[in-house]
């Protein structure tokens, strides 16, 4: 891997990063196809044709449905969906946040309860590791605890500290398996994970404890997760700073488009949130004036695209009429037209951001962006 700071305005970043799947150019938006595959029937001819520079997936929910041994032996992961750009795999850690009810954490590792079918996993460092290097992902996580954004500091701490020992052991099984002959992708990279909910000096202190490791890139974890927006911004600005200069960091996810205008101010460089995909299925198009609700009725005769001007397969070809109807209907064109409009919007917003700051001018963009967005669109055409 190499990562290359092309430009910078203020803490912002303008970076390339190559990999054995491709170049990334960042900032970035990954579209999140958990299972492998996108929410709303999108093919991998439609991300392409959209943008997508990288797709993420999910460690446990692949482990739990086909398996990555399957994966594994249909050639890993970019053979097994047909993608041949960078994908970034999830470790499994977030799971120990959002299935709580069905969950025990030990210093070994997490022992679940499947959401499919109750059956128990176990999943600790090493097991995350080796289903990631099955599923052969360019990048793979680190496994750690998601802690709630708001919890306690005397459950913080602990936690913190585990899943820095837990890097550890994920560090020593990458190393040990991209040195075996028979795996997927021996150039796959491992990013840590800062943790430390809402309290800056824990996560100060994580943040340069990671750092120690030099690893291909970084991420900021458990936001996003029970904080307010001025929480996640004040985290980003007292974190990022302590994480490498020349390392991609990661805002796992988030978000908004305005939170992602903020965080990019702050020196982020990869981002995935599943709001385009959920939001297009159920109606709330993004617009550069903000959301609009095709299920409102004033729609049901508007012949007009979802935005003038957008390059999206949607917006080429369809009216707000047409797809407000197909999702009324519960026709699943409907769905996958809101969810390929989404998409192409976040990732037309980032090529936007990259462009702005190639040229020095991000910070008149974002403000601009910002005042635009906050708009209601309902009350505006």
């Amino acid at each position: 891997m190499r990562y290359t700071v092309l430009k910078t305005e203020g803490l912002a970043k303008r970076a390339v990063m190559e990999t054995v799947h491709g170049t990334i150019q960042t900032p970035v938006f990954m579209n999140v196809g958990t299972v492998a595959a996108i929410k709303g029937a999108v093919s991998t001819e439609d991300l392409e044709r959209i943008g997508t520079q990288v797709q993420l997936s999910n460690t446990y929910h692949l482990h739990v449905r086909p398996g990555d041994e399957v994966v594994r032996a249909l050639g890993g992961l970019h053979r097994f969906m047909s993608w041949q750009r960078p994908i970034l795999t999830d470790s499994g850690g977030f799971q120990v946040f959002s299935l709580a009810g069905l969950r025990k954490i030990k210093e070994e590792g997490v022992t679940f309860q499947s959401h499919i079918d109750g059956h128990r996993i176990f999943m600790g460092p090493e097991e995350s590791i080796k289903i990631q290097s099955n599923l052969g992902s360019t990048i793979a996580m680190a496994f750690d605890e998601c802690p709630p954004a708001l919890a306690e500091r005397e459950y913080v701490l602990p936690s913190v500290e585990r899943t820095t020992r837990w890097l550890e052991r994920c560090i020593a099984r990458l190393k040990e398996l991209n040195s075996l002959p028979d795996t997927v992708n021996r150039e796959q990279l491992l990013f840590g994970i800062n943790q430390g909910a809402v309290y800056t000096d824990i996560r100060i202190e994580h943040a340069k404890r990671i750092s120690e490791f030099d690893l291909p890139g970084y991420a900021v974890g458990g936001l996003a997760v029970g904080e307010s927006h001025e929480q996640m911004y004040h985290v980003l600005d007292e974190t990022v700073p302590f994480l490498p200069k020349d390392k991609p960091v990661y805002l796992m996810g988030v978000g908004t488009p305005a939170n992602i205008l903020e965080a990019v101010d702050r020196g982020v460089d990869f981002f995935d949130c599943v709001y385009p995909t959920r939001n297009g299925r159920h109606a709330h198009m993004y617009t550069k004036h903000g959301k609009l609700n095709l299920m409102n009725a004033r729609y049901e005769k508007d012949d007009r695209p979802i935005e003038e001007g957008c390059g999206c397969p949607a917006c080429q070809r369809y009216s707000r009429a047409y797809i407000r109807h197909l999702l009324k209907a519960k026709e699943m064109l409907g769905m996958r037209l809101g969810v390929l409009h989404n998409l192409y919007f976040y990732n037309h917003l980032m090529e936007e951001i990259r462009d702005a700051l190639d040229e020095g001018r991000f910070a008149s963009f974002k403000k601009e962006r910002l005042a635009s967005m906050a708009e209601e669109k309902e009350t505006c055409g």
